[in-house]
């Protein structure tokens, strides 16, 4: 299983619109990917309201991960939108 820990870059955490810039890049993504708190139960990263009921807050560490075939470069990318807490998706997801 792939794995990617990272705090979550936007002041305002995962809710409203960066929760669903995330979860367009998720599904994007084209592997199914789970999200969770550091020491939460996992949820599906493609659905926007497992993501808003996680309540991540910025600067809140997530694990993310899966374990299929592709899951590495789908996990660099939206770890690193979590990240950086871009406003758009990048043309690379």
């Amino acid at each position: 299983m792939a794995e990617r820990r990272v705090n979550v870059g936007w002041a305002e955490g995962l809710h409203a619109r960066p929760a669903s810039i995330f979860v367009r890049a998720a599904t994007a993504s084209g592997v199914p990917v789970t999200i969770a708190k550091a020491d939460g139960n996992p949820v599906n990263a493609a659905s926007m309201l497992a993501v808003l009921g996680l309540g991540a807050q910025g600067g809140e560490e997530i694990v993310l991960a899966s374990d299929a075939e592709g899951a590495d470069a789908a996990l660099d990318r939206l770890a690193k939108l979590v990240a950086q807490g871009l406003e758009e998706l990048p043309e690379t997801v």
